[in-house]
């Protein structure tokens, strides 16, 4: 069973064609989309990541958001296992779900402070996203810049790119 139908019909499509991760500027543009996929029955879990003054504090709010059980290690390992276990359905969002999108805010504020474990962050959940897909669940994560020119590097394959609405520089820039 395919995961996706290959339309324009279907909200998520257009955001994973090329990776599991899309890039935003706008809040305005983000709320749309997020709006859209809520609408089609995916459950949006939003994360702060302007919050995040360590690892801990990144730990802490994904644990929280995502139901992670009490024996959640707080450590890298711990979250690509807890991810994964999130991708198969264990928990952090229900069967009955069109699927689940993870929303991180304020992401350039993230990588400026904390460059290569933001990237890892990335890596990690486009790598349960691949999981979920192969297992047939749908599995986004949209992250929020208030840098035009953001650039994470190439996350699970892919580089992340701007989402279909601000793609060109200059609607990144006039949002």
């Amino acid at each position: 069973m395919a995961v996706w139908k290959a339309d324009n019909q279907e909200p998520g499509f257009n955001l994973v064609q090329n990776g599991f991760v899309s890039k935003f500027r706008s809040r305005n543009v983000l709320d749309d989309a997020t709006w859209t996929l809520q609408a089609a029955g995916y459950r949006i879990v939003r994360l702060d990541a302007g919050s995040w003054a360590d690892e801990a504090a990144m730990h802490q709010s994904f644990s929280t958001a995502l139901h992670f059980p009490d024996y959640y290690g707080r450590n890298l390992n711990a979250l690509v296992d807890c991810l994964g276990d999130v991708a198969e359905l264990d928990y952090g969002w229900a069967e009955n779900e069109t699927g689940l999108v993870i929303v991180i805010d304020n992401f350039d504020q993230f990588h400026s402070a904390m460059p290569d474990l933001a990237v890892t962050v990335l890596d990690i959940i486009s790598g349960a996203a691949l999981r979920g897909a192969l297992l047939g669940n749908r599995v986004l994560c949209l992250i929020r810049s208030d840098d035009p020119w953001l650039e994470p590097g190439p996350i699970g394959g892919y580089s992340p790119e701007w989402n279909p609405r601000e793609w060109r520089t200059a609607d990144r820039l006039d949002q």
